[in-house]
């Protein structure tokens, strides 16, 4: 009796852990699909002049990708690493294989949006900033992010 108590209560803690595991790749990928969102939908329709300057939606932009910056650090822990990704990208193994690099681009793309907060007041602040977030953020993706397929 103790043997099958043991197994199941085994059985049930795997289970949390794999429940807890998929919660985090989507956070994950949802903080990700954020920053395009804002990124690909909000701040380069204004830059390019496809849409018009609109602070507010630009400060609200710049707080997404903001919060996803700080939480990138721990966004991505060892656990993850043969998690289930669903969607046309996944996280390269370099980014466990070197956390230091992974780390630095990190702190570069936070860097960036920091200092776009601050600087960033219209229309003309918005292009001369603008091209920064994009390049850390792209620069990450480059050597740790995988396309599928």
């Amino acid at each position: 009796m103790k043997r099958v108590l043991l197994v199941a209560g085994a059985l049930l803690l795997s289970v949390g852990v794999g429940v807890a595991q998929q919660d985090a790749v989507n956070g994950a990928q949802d903080a990700m699909k954020a920053n395009g969102k804002n990124l690909g939908g909000v701040l380069s329709p204004m830059f390019k002049g496809d849409k018009p300057y609109d602070q507010a939606a630009v400060d609200a932009a710049l707080t997404q990708l903001d919060d996803t910056a700080k939480k990138l650090p721990t966004m991505f822990p060892a656990s993850m690493k043969d998690a289930k990704w669903e969607g046309d990208f996944s996280p390269s193994p370099k980014i466990w294989e070197d956390k230091a690099g992974f780390d630095a681009k990190v702190a570069s793309f936070a860097k960036a949006v920091t200092e776009a907060k601050a600087k960033i007041k219209d229309l003309d602040s918005l292009k001369a900033n603008f091209p920064g977030i994009g390049k850390e953020c792209g620069g990450c993706h480059e050597t740790f992010r995988v396309k599928k397929g």
